[in-house]
């Protein structure tokens, strides 16, 4: 590894896991890496994660799987009910994890953010710096931030998430949102019940007209539970509200569904509408690149956000350091470039099939529905697996 001096620098805008993955991947390859995150606080936010093979992975390689094993709960049983409680599916998740060699696991969000934050050199991420601009010329690029500092590198990683500063200046509006047409509510809950063992690992979906419910455990005696509603864009709720709205949305719903709403802090009861955008025709513009959520957001609903952003971090770093062995090289947008074309395709694909996923499950005609259900019912254990080899099957 070259000196400190002349070590490649990296600018990270957004210290999500993307940002953090990403920093972590190109430290363990002698880059030198700042991280830049908008809000003043690193204290984690948000609710439970799932993490599929290819995401504890993609972990194994920046040395973070057995600490988010250990904090996290292992998917050991998932099911998929009705509303009214009759089983259409169970997936077979202890095969899976013998196929792909590695277990599903689902974890808090804030814990995940912890444990990537221990892998990084002290003093990597500055918080309460928001992007202004960028600027950049043949040998470097340059951050200007809302207090008047900078940041200097030989690539800027625009990490900042779905209404990412960097890919505004790089793209403007050339692919707006697109609302999924439901909103959703998140919660964990402390919470237990002798007659449901979710601390074993276990775990379902209900499927309802419009609506669908899920539960998991996420480790430390916590559920983490989110709820689905198709509804037009813009109808958020306030946190007094949002409880009860649950409640009444769930009402009558398989147990213990009310039990676990009614067991949730109200203040912690997230809402959000949920939103995607069509796939980029490109990230890159001479040294800056895109990341995760800022290259291609995609729906929740195959649980794939955050692994895609962990796979993109480390071909990125990979593709850097097979290029761009000192700073200032000439190799930087070539390294870019095999970047997004390693791994364009894949996301792309990921986009697609995520929305093509939430218009199944959220179906509200009866027929449909009544198509739909059968199908599954009758889908072999086997080509539930096979279904989902291209997906966490993937080797990073």
């Amino acid at each position: 590894m070259a000196s400190a001096s002349s070590r490649p620098r990296a600018v990270i805008i957004g210290a999500g896991i993307g940002g953090l993955c990403a920093a972590i991947a190109l430290q363990t390859t002698g880059w030198e890496v700042s991280v830049y995150e908008r809000t003043r606080s690193l204290s984690g936010i948000g609710a439970g994660i799932v993490l599929a093979a290819n995401a504890m992975k993609a972990l194994r390689q920046l040395g973070a799987d057995e600490q988010v094993s250990r904090l996290g709960a292992p998917v050991r049983q998932a099911e998929i009910y009705t509303s009214d409680g009759r089983l259409l599916v169970s997936l077979p998740t202890e095969e899976q994890a013998r196929r792909y060699g590695a277990q599903s696991y689902l974890i808090h969000r804030a814990d995940l953010h912890s444990v990537l934050l221990g892998r990084l050199e002290p003093g990597t991420v500055r918080t309460d710096k928001k992007l202004r601009r960028w600027e950049q010329n043949e040998r470097s690029v340059k951050a200007v931030f809302e207090d008047g500092t900078t940041a200097e590198g030989d690539v800027l990683i625009g990490a900042d998430g779905l209404h990412s500063a960097v890919r505004a200046q790089l793209f403007g509006e050339s692919a707006p949102l697109r609302y999924a047409g439901y909103t959703a509510l998140r919660g964990i809950a402390h919470w237990h019940d002798e007659r449901y063992p979710f601390d074993q690992g276990g775990g379902f979906e209900a499927w309802g007209p419009g609506k669908r419910f899920g539960v998991s455990a996420i480790g430390q005696g916590r559920i983490f539970w989110f709820a689905t509603a198709s509804a037009p864009q813009g109808q958020e709720l306030p946190p007094s509200e949002r409880k009860a709205a649950a409640l009444c949305r769930f009402r009558g719903w398989m147990e213990p569904i009310e039990a676990l709403i009614a067991a949730t802090d109200e203040a912690s009861i997230l809402s959000h509408d949920i939103f995607d955008r069509r796939p980029l025709a490109g990230w890159s513009r001479g040294r800056a690149i895109l990341l995760g959520d800022a290259a291609h957001p995609m729906l929740p609903n195959l649980g794939q956000g955050g692994a895609q952003a962990m796979e993109d971090a480390l071909a990125l770093a990979r593709c850097l350091r097979q290029a761009c062995g000192m700073p200032g090289s000439s190799d930087v947008a070539a390294a870019l470039q095999q970047y997004e074309r390693e791994r364009f395709g894949r996301t792309a694909l990921v986009v697609r099939r995520s929305r093509a996923m939430g218009r199944m499950v959220q179906l509200a005609n009866p027929a449909a529905i009544a198509v739909r259900n059968r199908l599954l019912r009758l889908l072999p254990a086997r080509m539930q697996i096979r279904r989902l080899d291209w997906l966490i099957g993937y080797e990073p």
